[in-house]
């Protein structure tokens, strides 16, 4: 996802590992907004994603970056509703496209 990796808990995207240049370098905290407020009160180094702004963003390189990333584990996996969404539903594989033999198109 976005060249990084989902993690799904508890059948929820839950977490996104980054490993990229900013703002993509630290954990996506997949988030309905109307959650960030209390979850950001629990962890509060987290941030709106400044592209994803639906969700929150806890930047590698901030102070505590450790131990923030400890708080917000416990949250994962108590099963912490603020934290997640459920995914998309997967669409079925696409049929290869039809090859048109001599037809000139």
């Amino acid at each position: 996802m976005f060249g990084c990796v989902a993690c799904y808990v508890h059948g929820r995207l839950k977490l996104v590992l980054a490993d990229r240049q900013r703002p993509w370098n630290g954990i996506l905290v997949p988030s309905d907004r109307e959650h960030h407020a209390s979850v950001r009160r629990a962890i509060p180094a987290l941030r709106a994603h400044p592209v994803l702004g639906k969700w929150l963003y806890l930047d590698a390189r901030g102070d505590g970056f450790d131990a923030d990333v400890e708080r917000l584990v416990a949250l994962v996996l108590a099963d912490d509703p603020r934290v997640g969404v459920e995914p998309s539903p997967r669409r079925g594989p696409r049929a290869p496209a039809r090859k048109t033999k001599g037809r000139g198109r």
